[in-house]
């Protein structure tokens, strides 16, 4: 599946995919949000959960130049 693919499905299907093709890696809080690090077809997806609204906010693909791969590294060894 691609990118672009994974990005169109609706919530209740991505999450879904990530639960039976993906690898969960790590949890962080950032911000309102616990986000919880999966591994898909070699990306890594990030997925938002907003404990206060009892939601998820967002799922979406983390670029690996992004500012917020610091908090990931902290915690865990990423290729």
């Amino acid at each position: 599946m691609s990118k672009e693919e994974f990005r169109q499905l609706p919530l209740h299907l991505k999450i879904k995919t990530l639960y039976m093709e993906a690898t969960f890696v790590v949890a962080i809080r950032y911000y309102r949000h616990k986000i919880n690090l999966y591994l898909l077809e070699n990306e890594y997806v990030e997925v938002f959960y907003n404990h206060k609204e009892d939601k998820i906010d967002k799922i979406d693909f983390l670029p690996r130049d992004h500012s917020r791969m610091k908090f990931y590294l902290d915690q865990i060894k990423i290729a």
